[in-house]
């Protein structure tokens, strides 16, 4: 019987005093034995640097690190220099993403979606990199249909993605019948639920609204209520994410992906009152 596999997402920090946050972090969910720590990569490459020395550190701590790489503003030539340097440091695993256009951006690179982007990897390197592309069960915001949204999904796996990742979502049916919905499109590979905490709610909404995420109004409406405490709307997040998570084991999921925010207190809340941890 084998545990659940975790894995964390971290984005790159600015300053002295973040990055000795992170490493303490890192640490703290290291006892996870998560399968991967990934790190985000700014709009537009706008933290190419601070992503790769970030990558690079947790690489060399021992554990397996998985660079995102976004389309917007990437040219082959640099997408060709990434690869490179990420296969010197013998990174395996790629989060690749169309990713965010920056505001005023009217050159979009090289690249105009992830399944280009996907294609091109392995025309560049074979299957040197596990790839993994996002998955939206909720549907992403710019999709003309829910089919549309699926239909873009198998193409990035066709391409030669090895495993998707959600965006969070906060409604466990969506997840399920978007799995369903993917299964019946043909796409076979796993498709992991990103878990985001809730440590704000005005954050939370603005990103949301940005991203297609859904609160469900119920959740909203509790939120909502807190106001300023936000020791007690935390307290609150933390059970229904605990919930959320153990759903999802009870159902068969075997794999988690956690958005950090760069903080472990909350989440390890959750992984131990879920049971994520616990044998199969």
């Amino acid at each position: 019987m084998k545990k659940t596999s975790l894995s964390f997402e971290f984005f790159p920090p600015k300053t002295e005093g973040g990055i000795a946050n992170l490493r303490e972090t890192r640490q703290k969910l290291a006892v996870f034995k998560p399968e991967f720590f990934s790190v985000t990569f700014g709009a537009g490459g706008s933290t190419r640097d601070r992503t790769m020395d970030t990558v690079f550190e947790i690489q060399d701590e021992g554990y397996q690190a998985a660079p995102h790489i976004s389309c917007i503003s990437s040219s082959k030539g640099e997408i060709v220099e990434l690869l490179k340097a990420y296969q010197e440091k013998d990174i395996k695993r790629l989060v690749v993403l169309r990713g965010d256009v920056p505001s005023g951006e009217v050159s979009t690179g090289d690249f105009k979606y992830a399944v280009d982007l996907v294609a091109f990897i392995r025309q560049e390197t074979g299957d040197w990199f596990h790839i993994e592309v996002a998955a939206y069960p909720e549907f992403h915001p710019e999709a003309r249909s829910a089919a549309d949204d699926i239909d873009n999904l198998k193409r990035k796996v066709d391409a030669g993605a090895d495993s998707a990742i959600t965006q969070y979502f906060y409604n466990v049916d969506a997840y399920f019948q978007f799995l369903e919905s993917c299964y019946k499109a043909g796409i076979r590979v796993p498709i992991v639920p990103g878990i985001m905490p809730i440590y704000n709610y005005t954050q939370l909404a603005r990103f949301s609204g940005i991203c297609g995420a859904e609160i469900p109004r119920w959740l909203r409406l509790r939120l909502e209520a807190y106001g300023d405490d936000l020791t007690s709307l935390r307290a609150f997040g933390t059970d229904v994410m605990s919930e959320l998570c153990e759903k999802l084991l009870l159902a068969g999921v075997p794999n988690f992906h956690f958005y950090t925010l760069n903080q472990a207190a909350t989440i390890t809340t959750i992984i131990n009152d879920a049971g994520l941890m616990r044998k199969k």
